[in-house]
């Protein structure tokens, strides 16, 4: 059967984890619970032919990644702040990511994170770059130093909101969610003793896709030479997608094919960023994102109701590397 990967992301007190046929969410109440909830996924994309078209679905990944992203995280952060509201508990948790906030709010926050992720790493040091042109006189050096300029912002922002409290507890979910999948995909017993022995860095994380992007970026946008400050900038913003495509076909191949020493080699890097958003988590941690994983599972078919509650090995049907058998 098809090759079906499981992972997710690090939210507010929690991790959201995505499956062949449904997302759930687990986050970490004010009173010590975890509230999860769990959806199917949206089949208009992942069940259209864009998904099978390689480059393509690179783009339609990203684009439902950023949307559901956004939902689970105003959703944990609802399930916080109706928390700390209620006298002496958790409170009342939202229905859904959908009732966490209104439809008009989710997309006015991806938009404006998208608008401000363009400026910030793509058009601003666009415009740096040509301002220092007068000093260089290679085309290809041009856009070596906008990429030098590109890979700075990142790693100085990842690096500064590391150091905010509610952030780093963010990358110590995030860590969670990668021992987590790491030890389901090595048919793992899916246990809190069991998950934490294994790493935080994992082949197919979205801060090796960023890497990737920055790298890749430099070798498209020296196609196009040095032209003028408009055609430049334009250029950014018309390639993003294409650069996209090539960085998630990428990042699918160094997972695919990760044993192999020179593949080794070129994913080394993102792995060693990962240590910028990662963190090692506890085992209140781990319980939510295996909880999460585990609802996943469940929803997908693979475990019973009863299965998804109790600690151990997974059931037969669900083989390493989330492939159906």
């Amino acid at each position: 059967m098809g090759e079906l990967h499981y992972g997710g992301q690090a939210v507010m007190e929690g991790v959201m984890m995505r499956g062949a046929k449904s997302m759930a969410v687990a986050v970490r109440a004010p009173n010590g619970t975890v509230v999860v909830h769990s959806e199917p996924l949206n089949q208009a994309i992942y069940g259209s032919w864009l998904v099978k078209v390689p480059f393509l679905r690179g783009i339609t990944m990203l684009w439902d990644t950023l949307v559901l992203g956004m939902r689970t995280l105003m959703y944990s952060a609802e399930v916080a702040v109706q928390g700390e509201s209620a006298a002496g508990g958790a409170g009342e948790a939202p229905e859904s990511p959908e009732s966490a906030f209104s439809a008009s709010i989710a997309w006015g926050a991806i938009i404006l994170s998208l608008a401000l992720a363009v400026g910030l790493f793509f058009l601003l040091p666009a415009l740096l770059a040509r301002l220092a042109d007068r000093y260089i006189a290679s085309a290809l050096v041009s856009n070596l130093v906008e990429g030098l300029i590109r890979l700075f912002f990142v790693v100085a922002y990842i690096w500064g909101v590391g150091y905010l409290p509610d952030i780093r507890r963010v990358f110590a979910y995030h860590g969670a969610e990668h021992k987590t999948v790491h030890a389901f995909e090595d048919g793992a017993p899916l246990t809190v003793d069991t998950v934490r022995t294994y790493t935080k860095a994992h082949k197919r994380c979205g801060t090796s896709f960023i890497l990737v992007t920055v790298i890749i970026s430099v070798l498209v946008f020296s196609l196009v030479g040095r032209p003028s400050l408009l055609v430049r900038l334009a250029s950014r913003l018309v390639l993003i997608p294409l650069i996209v495509g090539v960085s998630y076909e990428w990042l699918k191949y160094g997972a695919r094919h990760g044993n192999r020493w020179w593949v080794k080699v070129l994913v080394s890097p993102g792995l060693a960023m990962q240590k910028l958003t990662t963190r090692e988590p506890d085992d209140s941690m781990i319980e939510v994102a295996i909880a999460a994983l585990k609802r996943v599972l469940v929803e997908d078919g693979y475990l019973t109701a009863q299965e998804g509650l109790a600690a151990g090995s997974l059931p037969d049907g669900v083989s390493p590397l989330g492939e159906q058998s």
